[in-house]
């Protein structure tokens, strides 16, 4: 399982509640960046932790990842960088997203836990 920590939320987080969108960056962030990222520090070195069927939890909300993107896992692993989207359907996935369900937009504050994988 990979850890992760909240470390800042960007003042614009919450606007993208409405797209069901939420942006997760590592450190590396510019300042124009972490204003819509969700800024978080992994706690170890897995790779490719993305996949479908995969758990992803935000502090005590479980997910299942239903799609990820051809270059999810790369900018992931590199980055910290992965866009999430809250909902169903039979949408074209970004390169650097994942789907996950169900369609329900996370609460986070800082030292929230991101926990993904089992």
């Amino acid at each position: 399982m990979l850890k992760s920590k909240v470390k800042e939320i960007g003042e614009l987080v919450e606007a993208f509640e409405e797209e069901m969108l939420l942006i997760l960056f590592g450190p590396s962030a510019t300042e124009e960046l972490k204003s819509i990222c969700v800024i978080h520090e992994t706690m170890d070195t897995k790779k490719n932790v993305l996949s479908p069927g995969t758990a992803i939890q935000f502090g005590d909300t479980s997910y299942k990842i239903t799609k990820v993107g051809n270059a999810a896992n790369q900018n992931f692993d590199e980055l910290g960088h992965v866009s999430i989207y809250f909902q169903e359907g039979e949408n074209e996935i970004l390169p650097g997203a994942i789907s996950v369900e169900p369609s329900i937009y996370p609460k986070l504050a800082i030292g929230d836990m991101i926990k993904i994988g089992g």
